[in-house]
């Protein structure tokens, strides 16, 4: 069994995937080819964000996003410990504070509720994570945001066509920033993301940082970084969004069965009423983690853990994490193993999957 099962998507979609990068090596533009504005079209009308920038991937978005604003050293950025470490990386990479909020134990989003506590002069903007594919509670944040006329980019990495109260993630706030790494519910065949705003003076500033910061060819109105997305991977991209709607339906649907399934059984992540998840991973909870993921081993299960060590506890970001406190993020670091979750998953397999779950949950029935 794949934990997730790109080789099956392929061979789904071989036909048009291959016409598209095709098209490319026959018309040779390897940069900036017709596939970026293509792509970035297709992406915004998919938002419905009014300007769509590719970039090299998800964490260039991040970066070009924070650049974008003009974030600087000594700004803080408000942010959750529970995700990748590359949300963290790049406000400090453009020199400013990551400022750790803790999450809610039932979703892994940061915790609306403890922002404005937070909150200081340098603060600058919030960057909240729409982790496992379900948006944070971007309604409050962004009325936080505007009440301390800050800015919030939200990173949607792993939730490109998950709804929130009837609109997209990707265009919830000031900026949007998301990925199309393989593994992603939308991917790639290499790296690649996006970043989506309605704001004209930020999407060309965008533009520009993407280009080393070039108004126009050689000439240099911002510092910016080589941060393009191919067109081969946009061709690819482009490909797989004639079955992603039809992926998204089939991500919802085991998720809801998994969950269930589960939920009598063991801790899952709770999904709020008022938006859907993209289901980037099926995640669960387990207190002995360790045993459950052995046991789901001997049963031919695969299994990821997102995140083992929350970001203020990695070794990397001692220095920004003096003042969090963070017990909720701490105890999902300990406890959360990742089921398999794909489109392609069959009925049968998602059986074995639940069944194996609940006997590792629970040793004593291990051998039944």
């Amino acid at each position: 069994m794949e934990f997730i099962d790109l080789k099956s998507q392929y061979a789904e979609m071989r036909e048009i995937i291959n016409a598209r990068i095709q098209m490319v090596l026959d018309h040779g533009q390897y940069i900036l080819g017709p596939e970026i504005r293509e792509l970035e079209d297709r992406l915004a009308a998919e938002t419905g964000a009014k300007h769509c920038v590719t970039v090299a991937s998800g964490t260039e978005a991040l970066l070009i996003a924070l650049m974008g604003l003009g974030i600087k050293p000594g700004d803080e950025v408000i942010t959750t410990p529970f995700t990748f470490a590359a949300t963290a990386e790049m406000i400090v990479l453009i020199g400013a504070t990551p400022v750790f909020v803790d999450v809610e134990e039932d979703t892994a989003n940061i915790d609306v509720r403890r922002i404005e506590a937070a909150l200081t002069t340098r603060t600058r903007a919030i960057l909240p994570v729409a982790l496992y594919g379900q948006p944070a509670d971007m309604d409050e944040i962004n009325a936080i945001a505007a009440a301390h006329r800050l800015a919030v980019i939200e990173d949607a990495a792993q939730s490109f066509g998950a709804v929130y109260k009837g609109r997209k993630s990707g265009n919830l706030s000031t900026i949007g920033c998301t990925s199309f790494f393989p593994s992603k519910p939308l991917g790639c065949y290499g790296d690649g993301g996006a970043v989506f705003t309605n704001d004209d003076a930020l999407a060309k500033a965008m533009r520009e940082i993407r280009i080393h910061g070039q108004e126009r060819r050689y000439v240099h109105t911002r510092i910016g970084v080589g941060g393009r997305m191919d067109s081969i991977q946009c061709a690819v991209v482009l490909a797989k969004l004639k079955r992603f709607e039809w992926e998204l339906a089939r991500r919802a649907e085991i998720g809801g069965h998994y969950t269930a399934q589960l939920s009598r059984h063991m801790a899952t992540m709770r999904i709020k009423p008022d938006r859907t998840s993209a289901y980037a991973q099926y995640t669960v909870r387990a207190l002995d983690r360790d045993g459950f993921e052995a046991r789901l081993k001997e049963a031919g299960i695969p299994t990821a853990v997102h995140y083992p060590l929350s970001t203020h506890r990695q070794p990397a970001y001692s220095a920004y994490a003096a003042g969090a406190f963070c017990p909720n993020a701490d105890t999902l670091a300990r406890e959360v193993i990742s089921l398999p979750m794909h489109p392609y998953l069959s009925r049968e397999d998602q059986n074995r999957v639940v069944e194996a779950a609940i006997r590792a949950a629970d040793p004593r029935t291990a051998k039944r």
